[in-house]
């Protein structure tokens, strides 16, 4: 049988947030960009004095990285890759999950049709967040894909995430940046076609509300519509989003956004292709093959709200104050095929079915407090944040009965078609897991600048986590009554400047997290803890329009579930290990020439148990990515680009193999005129077969394929 799948779909986490948020969005005042001066009748400073702190705050959002303090990504001491909006859209890199493929050390592994499993630096990312703020992956599984034409950018920051979360490992984060109100009016059209039948349309504009320019509002729309290579799959993907913000008095700044998405997939894959024969040998299929029936579908639907509320309190010091909300639900009719024996007969029969319906709700709750600023102390400068947040999570699934006569039947040699299963007749829904979890932190972080040249980061957290109920993936488990946990982890850091545009730095965390994961009894493991390390050089170069960073890293992390088998009652059960993860990054990423761009990132790592021999085989040691985009001197209306992939031969003990492998993608695209852009995406521009990951089962990557794009500006 393959690696477990996991019983019960985990939701998109969302929320409703009540009231009419869109109604302000189409205002047609005549309005003026934020740019404007005031009032000639402004008898006080006050109201240039609110414009220059909107234009701050919409033009200068830095990222708070690693550690919660507002630093240049040069100045953070951890290794940070940055995947812009300009680089999505090039590439045509539309869903999150093909976006994160580009990133230096980012694994993406693709199991399933609807849900992946990301992993950097040997481990699995179990922290996913927007605008700095989120809960943790459950087992590192990402549900569904994003549209990135949400975001203004995604951060990726490898290696431990203790100050973002107050839980994790080793391995990074993952920081989707939305996008903002602007101080202009304006935006942008694209309208895509391709290859199995793609129809996308999306619309960013942007709107400043008022005379003064105080108020601004932003609405994205995105509709896209495609079938697949695989088997009868197909999409539907509706992404709305829209947000406001504005001055409150003369010293607040208020945001207010509202996201809602609705994802429709028919005769998705629940689970992967079986590959390993019987006799040793390994099976090779088309790679449209698909284990799915016409009648399966998976279908999600979210929304969450946000408010944010900073104040300013003089002197560089500001508080604020943020609410996510979110509630989604997933709707799933879906067939596990699979093998007792875990593996083909010779003639590729031996699968068997396992029907499954369900309806998952998952609500989730975020408040984040906190006051950053700076202070003076022994003749320098120095920064501080300090702050507390509180979230909830609550999840639910109810399944539906099914016949018996329906479970198991054997399906005929694989590769079959969709219609050999017949549905079942679906029997009474009830409740099967549900579970809520309560997380409380207290953090803080200071940069402190010890001389001229060099700089300490210091942080704490200060965590409490109380859980209650099943695991969300339908554990059987012996008891559910969780001992509170409660842990403080610290974090250190130096920066030293050898010169202007070189700098060097080390790091340290202690990290933890909590693990969903039974052993042979039931009972849930206890937290992984570890100790995360990091040196590196920074430097910047070409007038500081290329950053270069190399890094040496290293973690252990004690007790970390790791896959056993399987109880004769037919529940995946798994052993506590300890796993040390050690290697080094190479990243060159910037402008080499006025219309020249380049990303070039190289991770190296070895990955040992505790008998010091390898582990964890399906994670490729070796990845090297690339991308490159010009103009060309003599046409300077034609861009070109180049992407590619390579990694390291990969095994699954007991699965699939697949060797070394890159995959390429291209772009041109044509400026028709100021406002128009015509874009040609080839992507796996050598219709190279391989297998997208080998973690939890394995699916075949696409084939060859393009997409035509015509992009306006507004």
């Amino acid at each position: 049988m393959t690696h477990p799948v996991r019983h019960h779909p985990v939701a998109f986490a969302a929320a409703l947030l009540a009231s009419g948020l869109f109604h302000a969005l189409p205002a047609q005042a005549q309005s003026a960009p934020a740019e404007t001066a005031a009032p000639a009748n402004a008898n006080t400073e006050a109201p240039e004095l609110a414009t220059v702190v909107i234009k701050t705050k919409r033009a200068h959002r830095v990222s708070k990285g690693a550690t919660n303090l507002p630093m240049e990504v040069k100045d953070t001491p951890q290794s940070i890759s940055t995947i812009e909006q300009e680089d999505m859209n090039d590439f045509g890199t539309t869903g999150s999950n093909d976006a994160l493929k580009m990133g230096t050390g980012i694994n993406v592994e693709v199991y399933e049709t609807n849900r992946v499993a990301l992993n950097a630096r040997g481990f699995e990312i179990q922290s996913t967040q927007i605008d700095g703020l989120g809960m943790t992956n459950d087992w590192g599984v990402v549900t569904g894909q994003q549209d990135t034409f949400l975001f203004d950018k995604i951060e990726l920051i490898r290696g431990a995430n203790g100050l973002l979360t107050g839980v994790g490992n080793a391995s990074g984060t993952v920081n989707y940046v939305r996008k903002r109100p602007t101080n202009k009016d304006g935006g942008q059209l694209q309208l895509s076609t391709g290859s199995h039948g793609l129809k996308r349309g999306a619309l960013d504009h942007n709107k400043v509300l008022t005379q003064d320019g105080k108020w601004a509002g932003r609405v994205v729309v995105v509709q896209e519509d495609k079938d697949s290579y695989l088997r009868a799959l197909a999409d539907q993907r509706t992404s709305l989003y829209g947000v406001i913000d504005g001055q409150i008095g003369d010293h607040g700044m208020l945001t207010v956004g509202l996201t809602h998405l609705k994802n429709k997939q028919k005769s998705p894959m629940w689970g992967s292709l079986t590959l390993n024969r019987v006799d040793g040998s390994q099976a090779e299929f088309d790679v449209s093959s698909s284990t799915s029936q016409d009648w399966t579908y998976w279908n999600t639907e979210s929304t969450s709200a946000f408010v944010e509320y900073t104040h300013s309190l003089g002197a560089a010091w500001e508080a604020k104050l943020t609410y996510n909300k979110r509630r989604g639900e997933e709707q799933t009719r879906l067939l596990y095929a699979y093998s007792f024996s875990g593996a083909l007969n010779t003639d590729n029969t031996g699968l068997v079915g396992w029907p499954y319906r369900s309806v998952t709700t998952n609500d989730n709750d975020l408040l984040d407090a906190n006051v950053s600023g700076e202070f003076s102390a022994f003749g320098r400068e120095h920064s501080l944040i300090a702050g507390v947040s509180h979230s909830t999570q609550a999840h639910d699934t109810d399944t539906y009965s099914v016949p018996d006569a329906s479970m198991l039947q054997a399906l005929p040699a694989f590769p079959y078609g969709g219609n050999v299963y017949a549905e079942p007749a679906w029997g009474a829904r009830a409740p099967a897991t549900g579970s809520e979890q309560k997380l409380t932190r207290f953090y803080g972080s200071t940069r402190l600048a010890l001389t001229d040249s060099l700089k300490a980061i210091a942080g704490v957290n200060v965590v409490k986590l109380d859980r209650e109920g099943n695991s969300q993936y339908g554990a059987i488990v012996s008891s559910t009554d969780y001992p509170t946990i409660d842990k403080t982890s610290p974090y250190l850091g130096f920066t030293y400047d050898f010169a202007p545009h070189l700098l060097g730095y080390a790091s340290y965390s202690e990290i933890f997290q909590y693990q969903d994961q039974v052993d042979v009894t039931g009972t849930y493991l206890d937290p992984m803890k570890g100790v995360n390390h990091e040196i590196g050089v920074k430097a910047e170069w070409l007038d500081n329009r290329l950053l270069t960073t190399f890094a040496i890293f290293g973690a252990q992390q004690k007790g970390i579930s790791t896959y056993v088998g399987m109880t004769a009652s037919g529940q995946y059960y798994y052993a506590p290990q300890d796993v040390k993860s050690r290697g080094f990054e190479v990243e060159v990423a910037g402008r080499i020439g006025q219309d020249a761009r380049l990303t070039l990132g190289l991770t190296q790592l070895e990955l040992t148990g505790p008998d010091g021999q390898d582990i964890f085989e399906w994670v490729p040691r070796t990845t090297v990515n690339l991308r490159y985009d010009t103009r060309l001197a003599a046409m300077p209306k034609l861009k070109l680009g180049v992407a590619g992939r390579w990694q390291s031969d990969v095994e699954k003990s007991g699965g699939a193999k697949q060797g070394a492998y890159v995959v390429a993608n291209a772009f041109t695209s044509y400026e028709l005129s100021d406002k128009a852009t015509l874009r040609l995406n080839v992507n796996n521009l050598f219709d190279k077969k391989y297998l997208g990951g080998l973690a939890y089962g394995a699916i075949y990557g696409a084939p060859r394929n393009a997409a035509l794009t015509l992009e306006y500006k507004l």
